[in-house]
């Protein structure tokens, strides 16, 4: 089955290319009679674009959302809500001379071996631009999340040095307050094994942590435990080095996860790969891309987060 569907109870399904007609999303499960206006979607999709910065790739897309299906007189109506974005602003002929070649650090050689055929104009679906679907999705289900006075926001803890003609990572961090408590199943689907699948399925991702995360390889239990006390009346724990899950369910505590993000792969340094055909080749990558892609994986994650919540969150009802 090809893994463009995610989520049980709140599914989100994902289409299109970087360098297609368009993108989109189908959402799956969500309520009826939500609140739901174009303006919603559209004021997340203007957080994942590019800014100004030295950063960001040059390609400027409008990313207007459109709607299709699932909204009647302004309310949601039950039934899957389809989006759609359209690329306006592709350009196809800059990766002309890099369709025969493998680019290091990309999905091409992968791609490859798989279906035996590749996007090779900006890398198809295994592009960032796929985000914008997520991003889409994502702004539904954080107007679920409002409902119960749950926040994720994200942002990003530090980036590497930029060098002329190279690319830098960046360590990013989301924190959930107010997560609603008891969200999670036993054993295989816990809520911090479906935000780290979550996390991990975006691209350019090499790793996650929940709460003190890989430091506590390095701590004792009377450390990385966290005591209970009573405060304004209610169960808290002292410190929060689960980071606010427990056997895979949420305590209702802050649930922060980190995530590195390394450096886009494509650089316009001189480096060694070889053809379809196995001959040796240089290459420098042309085009418009983004020197450190972290600020813009900030609101994709959140999206997926918030995925991820309200899909345990039905499961729940």
């Amino acid at each position: 089955m090809p893994g463009n569907t995610f989520g049980h109870s709140f599914k989100v399904t994902t289409w299109g290319e970087s360098h297609g007609k368009a993108l989109g999303a189908i959402v799956d499960g969500c309520p009826a009679g939500l609140k739901l206006d174009e303006k919603d979607i559209q004021i997340e999709l203007e957080r994942r674009k590019p800014n100004n910065s030295r950063m960001s790739t040059k390609r400027k897309e409008s990313d207007k959302v459109e709607i299709l299906s699932g909204i009647f007189e302004g309310k949601t109506t039950g039934m899957p809500i389809s989006m759609i974005v359209h690329n306006k602003n592709a350009r196809s002929r800059d990766y002309s001379n890099i369709k025969d070649v493998y680019r290091p650090g990309h999905a091409d050689f992968a791609y490859q071996q798989k279906y035996g055929i590749r996007d090779y104009r900006g890398g198809g679906r295994s592009s960032g631009r796929e985000t914008v679907s997520r991003v889409m999705a994502g702004a539904i289900a954080k107007i679920i999340l409002a409902k119960h006075k749950c926040k994720v926001k994200g942002s990003v803890v530090n980036t590497g040095e930029l060098v002329s003609g190279d690319s830098c990572g960046g360590l990013c961090e989301i924190v959930i307050k107010n997560a609603p408590k008891g969200l999670g199943e036993p054993v295989f689907d816990k809520l911090d094994a479906d935000i780290a699948k979550a996390i991990m399925s975006i691209g350019s991702v090499k790793g996650v942590e929940i709460g003190a995360g890989f430091s506590v390889s390095e701590m004792r239990g009377s450390e990385s435990n966290d005591e209970y006390e009573m405060r304004r009346g209610r169960i808290r724990t002292k410190t929060n080095n689960a980071g606010g899950i427990l056997g895979g369910i949420s305590t209702g505590e802050d649930i922060i996860v980190r995530f590195p993000v390394k450096p886009p792969a494509s650089i316009g340094k001189k480096q060694k790969t070889v053809t379809l055909r196995g001959r040796s080749k240089s290459i420098q990558i042309k085009g418009r891309h983004d020197a450190c892609i972290a600020p813009r994986v900030v609101p994709v994650a959140e999206s997926m987060i918030a995925i991820v919540l309200v899909d345990h969150l039905l499961r729940q009802s």
